[in-house]
């Protein structure tokens, strides 16, 4: 059985269309901070189950009822969520399969000792040049299926 997890980040109070595609039929959702608005949640929700950190700009009271950090364990898999990986402190040897961060704006999938590195970019208002992207990752009994899907577009 597959499980797919989308991954977005970023979104600075804009969640696109393309992002919204892109996400129909995932069975979670993981948001790596910098949500923007909390109707960016709502809208997620909708579309399956969340779950949320807060990144540097979120801020005001409805930003409170996220963290900083989560570790959510899904399809057997631990995930570590944060925002900014250079501020990342959690032990790797803790059995943790996925980390997940924004902030950068940089789509980026690496392995390092095993443990899977995964920022899915920026969904939001473009930022320089940077692709506008998200990221799926399919959990199956054979191991785990990052993509960065490129949204396109821009307004």
């Amino acid at each position: 059985m597959t499980f797919r997890i989308g991954i977005i980040s970023d979104t600075h109070g804009l969640l696109r269309p393309e992002a919204e595609r892109g996400l129909t039929g995932v069975d979670h959702i993981i948001h790596a901070g910098d949500i923007g608005r909390p109707e960016i949640v709502d809208a997620l929700r909708r579309i399956a189950p969340v779950t949320a950190i807060r990144g540097n700009v979120d801020s005001g009271e409805w930003a409170h009822q996220y963290p900083d950090t989560k570790l959510v364990r899904l399809a057997g898999k631990s995930i570590y969520v944060l925002h900014d990986l250079k501020t990342l402190k959690a032990d790797l040897g803790a059995g943790i399969d996925v980390i997940v961060s924004g902030h950068s704006h940089v789509p980026k999938i690496d392995t390092f000792g095993g443990v899977l590195y995964l920022n899915p970019g920026s969904a939001g208002p473009r930022r320089f040049k940077l692709p506008i992207t998200l990221a799926t990752l399919e959990v199956t009994p054979d191991g785990m299926r990052p993509e960065i899907h490129d949204l396109g577009g821009d307004y």
